[in-house]
């Protein structure tokens, strides 16, 4: 039985994991995590959701209940998950990281913490998402300097941070194979007189609108 902690218990993503792993036999919520001032914390995390009492608490500090867990799930953002990260490298406990929007430094200070403990980092965590990823780094290593690249991704008007974590992920998949340093070379929107694009450049578009789920397209154009 692996017991779980799961972060921004109270939030769409967060209930939904709960959910998930209350009808697994093998995984167990024990505790779960939200922000100081929320209207759950010290409930019964049960309770909350409306699915009867579990015995699990809602907290607002991770290090006072990590302890009882194997692993930590979280998918709240990128400050948060870094502090979650901390805790869990120093109480060495596994903990799996879906929150996008991470700096570059960001992700150097989780690339450092990460290697004292088991850590999944993922903007997404598809599997067909990821066979794309693949299909784009094969794709540019054919492709190569002849065409250019664009990406464009939509997704609702809730969503937060931009672009998604999943389109810059894509992007950087398809830098790398291409050479390319992607702090240099990205480009994202464009307006006025800005003269020619350049070959080198990775151009990445956001749209917000309605209830989209998430959308992505790379372009290769030629």
């Amino acid at each position: 039985m692996v017991k779980v902690i799961v972060t921004g218990a109270g939030g769409k993503m967060g209930s939904r994991i709960i959910g998930m792993i209350s009808a697994m036999e093998e995984l167990r919520v024990v505790g779960a995590i939200e922000v100081k001032g929320h209207p759950i914390i010290g409930r019964d995390l049960g309770h909350s959701l409306g699915a009867g009492r579990t015995g699990a608490l809602v907290s607002d500090s991770l290090a006072d209940c990590i302890d009882q867990a194997d692993v930590v799930i979280d998918f709240t953002d990128h400050e948060a998950s870094l502090t979650y990260l901390k805790i869990a490298s120093e109480k060495n406990r596994a903990i799996v990281i879906g929150s996008t929007g991470f700096t570059a430094e960001e992700m150097a200070t989780a690339r450092r913490l990460a290697e004292k403990t088991r850590c999944v980092l993922s903007p997404n965590m598809s599997v067909g998402v990821n066979v794309m990823l693949k299909v784009l780094e094969y794709c540019a290593g054919i492709l190569y300097e002849d065409y250019d690249v664009e990406i464009v991704e939509a997704h609702h008007h809730l969503k937060k941070d931009a672009p998604s974590g999943t389109a810059m992920q894509m992007a950087r998949v398809i830098a790398g194979r291409l050479g390319r340093d992607l702090d240099k070379e990205a480009v994202y929107e464009r307006r006025g007189m800005i003269g020619e694009r350049t070959r080198r450049e990775i151009g990445i578009q956001t749209i917000r609108a309605g209830d989209i789920v998430g959308e992505h397209t790379v372009i290769f154009g030629g």
